[in-house]
């Protein structure tokens, strides 16, 4: 049963928390995945001491296949020259029961993405390649493709999301997978999972107040998406959606979703 896992919006700089990202090398490490992706912003500012300090830190990941892509931040301050020196890599991952694929939405100094027609002509040919090999597909990027709820006004999103979208579900893609709204969540379209990781490690939060990352396991020809709190539970990131309640009903409670009751600030 192929496990992967997916870290976002790790944004080493000045609110970076390095105890909290002990506890996530140790958890990862623990559980030996398949693969490990991170969707973007690993750095906060895109400059060159936080792109050291995070290769370091990605280094102490005990996993083989390492998927890293851009986000936003990374691209700030000329940061676009800096990572492919430091992240090199690939852009399909055929790891055979599945296949990863990664788009790269994040633009120089600017915080909104893009996707582009020739990014997605290629995926769609690139998928098409696969077809009739009872492969799971999962397209990874780091904008989000939907928006999402607690998060405020939706300005920074991918300019050509339709488009995205629309070749997502024609290539038949199962999962898609998202960060830089720093907001678990997940939205089902049909057979069409998208799936929204929460920051991993910084303070950051919007509507989920702990840092937590994703687990997603493939068993048979179903595919699972859990959300792990980082020094806690796991659960199904759907129990999110279902047991959902504005986090601010009371203005004193925020929702503990380990064991479904509220957890005092």
């Amino acid at each position: 049963m192929p496990v992967l896992v997916q870290i976002s919006d790790i944004h080493i700089g000045s609110l970076y928390n390095p105890s909290v990202f002990d506890n996530i090398v140790d958890e990862v490490n623990s559980m030996n995945p398949d693969a490990l992706i991170v969707t973007g912003d690993i750095t906060d500012e895109g400059i060159l001491p936080q792109f050291e300090l995070a290769r370091k830190e990605l280094s102490r990941f005990d996993c083989h296949n390492l998927i890293v892509m851009p986000g936003n931040h990374d691209y700030r301050h000329t940061g676009y020259l800096l990572y492919k020196k430091f992240f090199p890599g690939k852009q399909i991952n055929d790891m055979g029961e599945v296949v990863i694929v990664t788009l790269s939405t994040a633009r120089p100094d600017r915080d909104e993405g893009e996707v582009g027609y020739r990014q997605l002509s290629w995926m769609q040919k690139t998928i098409r390649e696969f077809e009739g090999q009872r492969k799971k597909i999962i397209v990874a990027m780091h904008h989000h493709l939907i928006a999402i709820p607690d998060t405020g006004t939706d300005k920074i999103l991918i300019l050509d999301a339709g488009d995205t979208l629309r070749v997502c579900l024609e290539s038949q893609v199962d999962l898609v997978l998202c960060g830089h709204k720093h907001r678990p969540w997940i939205w089902n379209l049909g057979p069409l999972q998208i799936a929204n990781a929460g920051t991993a490690s910084t303070p950051r939060f919007r509507g989920f107040f702990q840092n937590s990352y994703n687990i997603i396991e493939i068993k048979d020809s179903d595919l699972s998406v859990k959300l792990k709190i980082v020094g806690g539970d796991s659960f199904p990131l759907s129990d999110l959606v279902s047991k959902y309640k504005p986090y601010l009903d009371t203005g004193t409670e925020i929702t503990n979703y380990r064991d479904h009751e509220p957890l005092r600030r």
